[in-house]
């Protein structure tokens, strides 16, 4: 069916589904819409930062901090989440852990998420149409600002997620 085509929830303000559309039509339209984010960290701490392939219809070229992608009609954030860090990462029986719920709304990306993470030191299977590479850096690294551009909304839940956990930087 190809990524534009995927049917996704529409929410509203409350994350409520009113409704559903073709991936390309809720970016075209800026609608609200369902996402998870999977930060997945090594057994040293390390978090896996992800180069998005230049042909991504939202920040392409920019570096992903978080896995993870829009939830899908008839399905749940959890099972979007499994089925995003299969599909993105090769990653599969490895248990997610919950986070929180995030709103972003930036023009152009309006969304409601929820945050897993995970640890896992690989291998990884790298979804070639969305990820053009991958690698582990330190938390210092990631906040210092130093690899490139980020991804806004990833950007935003991990600022959120280390002050939540209070991770030490």
């Amino acid at each position: 069916m190809g990524a534009a085509n995927e049917i996704v929830s529409i929410v509203d303000e409350s994350d409520n589904i009113v409704g559903q559309e073709p991936r390309h039509v809720m970016r075209a339209q800026g609608l609200l819409h369902r996402v998870t984010y999977i930060f997945v960290f090594n057994t040293n701490g390390e978090l896996l930062v992800q180069k998005r392939t230049y042909d991504k219809d939202l920040y392409p070229g920019y570096y992903d901090l978080a896995a993870g992608g829009v939830v899908c009609v008839g399905e749940s954030y959890e099972q979007s989440a499994l089925r995003e860090a299969r599909e993105e990462l090769g990653i599969e029986n490895t248990p997610l852990e919950f986070h929180f719920k995030f709103f972003f709304n930036q023009e152009g990306n309006r969304c409601w998420g929820k945050v897993f993470s995970c640890v896992h030191d690989g291998p990884f299977i790298l979804q070639e149409e969305e990820v053009e590479s991958g690698e582990f850096m330190s938390i210092d690294r990631i906040t210092d600002g130093d690899i490139g551009p980020i991804t806004p909304d990833t950007r935003a839940v991990f600022e959120r997620y280390i002050k939540d956990t209070k991770i030490k930087l």
